[in-house]
């Protein structure tokens, strides 16, 4: 499935070694040597100070990455191959753990889907170490230009309890993440019967009204996907979808922080009125992350990657289509817009989807596994540098 485990180029300029790794703790910013025993955090030691030391931190978890370098999930065409490649670029990356996420489609492209990803997960051990489920973003979306984003018309369509089951038995019972319309006729149902069965609903592409998110939320919706996306151009003052859940305490907000999705005042806007507690970071990478600009097209959806990395619905420049970002580049930024420090915003990346799906990821600490992720950050402040992963003790170069 493809080599991503070599380490020489760390190990020449003295970084690691075979079964150590010296680093900047991401939260004490103190020197570290951390001993690796087969998969696990043996010991962790002070260690000399080097000005050049990268950060340590737990490695990242993005519940929505639509694909990369090329690769979509939500290709009709999908193979394991596809899977197994994206899944160790974002490794080179710093995420650890991810969600597939798979956007509006017709019935069989979503079941192939979901199938091809449940075979990764089987004949792949990386991929099975890295997926952690799988988000399906629409189809039950609203079909207004704008809230609609790059999600081909043709496929919108009502909430539907029986189809998402059929897709739920295509993945295996791994659907965690569900995006739907709060207007979409027969949300509340199928909300209802989600949460019966342990998935994680959200809203988002809507246009939904006040009273339509209200019953939403008491059926059961618990966040927001990447809240101030997906939305109009122009929108009334209010009452809007956007207030409506940023004064809702119930609902978590997943926001893309690439720098392009959400201006600083935006993003310190939806901090104050979450919280740190109710905000969680993701980078909607599209599957033309890391391409070259151009235009593109992947099944019904056209795409433009522009000279300054922004990624958007082909034709057009205001609305945008996923991110050319990864997580760490968001972590980076968020840190910079606001007035979070690099941990708290590696804990909005970590810690925070984790808690909201009931995950325990590994944390740099003795006894744990060795899967954690090496950065630094440009001299700026403004860029996130990719050094390693750890994943299971193993390392995974970076790519660049």
């Amino acid at each position: 499935m493809g080599d991503g485990w070599a380490s020489d180029s760390l190990e020449a300029r003295g970084v690691i070694s075979m079964s150590s790794v010296t680093a900047r703790h991401f939260e004490t910013r103190k020197p570290i040597s951390i001993q690796i025993e087969d998969d696990r955090i043996a010991n962790i030691s002070a260690a000399d100070d080097d000005p050049g030391l990268p950060y340590v931190s737990t490695g990242f978890f993005d519940i929505q990455i639509n694909g990369y370098d090329g690769r979509w999930f939500c290709s009709p065409d999908l193979t394991v191959e596809d899977v197994s490649h994206v899944a160790r670029a974002l490794l080179q990356r710093g995420i650890t753990r991810f969600f597939p996420t798979l956007i509006t489609a017709g019935f069989d492209a979503l079941e192939h889907g979901f199938r091809t990803l449940q075979w990764a997960t089987e004949q792949d051990p990386l991929v099975d170490a890295t997926v952690a489920g799988y988000h399906l973003e629409g189809p039950y979306i609203s079909a207004e230009d704008g809230p609609r984003g790059a999600h081909p018309l043709q496929h919108v369509r009502d909430a539907d309890i029986e189809e998402f089951e059929r897709l739920q038995a295509a993945a295996g019972g791994r659907i965690r993440l569900l995006t739907l319309a709060a207007e979409s006729p027969g949300a509340p149902e199928l909300i209802r019967h989600c949460r019966g069965t342990g998935v994680v609903v959200a809203l988002g592409h809507m246009a939904a009204e006040s009273e339509q998110i209200a019953a939403a939320v008491e059926a059961g919706a618990q966040l927001s996907t990447h809240l101030g996306n997906g939305a109009h151009g122009q929108l009334r003052r209010h009452p809007n979808y956007l207030w409506d859940q940023l004064a809702e305490d119930r609902l978590t907000a997943s926001v893309i922080a690439d720098g392009w999705h959400l201006p600083p005042a935006v993003l310190n806007s939806f901090l104050r009125c979450k919280t740190f507690d109710r905000l969680v970071l993701t980078c909607d990478v599209s599957g033309f992350g890391g391409c070259a600009p151009g235009v593109y097209a992947e099944g019904d959806v056209g795409v433009e990657v522009l000279e300054d990395g922004r990624i958007v619905v082909a034709g057009q420049r205001q609305f945008l289509a996923g991110s050319g970002a990864t997580t760490g580049d968001c972590v980076v930024h968020m840190a910079s817009a606001t007035d979070l420090t690099l941990a708290e915003s590696v804990h909005l990346a970590t810690t925070a989807p984790a808690r909201l799906f009931g995950e325990q990821l590994p944390q740099v600490a003795e006894g744990e596994a060795a899967t954690f992720t090496l950065f630094r950050v440009s001299d700026d402040s403004s860029s996130f540098l990719p050094v390693q992963t750890y994943l299971n003790g193993q390392p995974v170069n970076a790519a660049n």
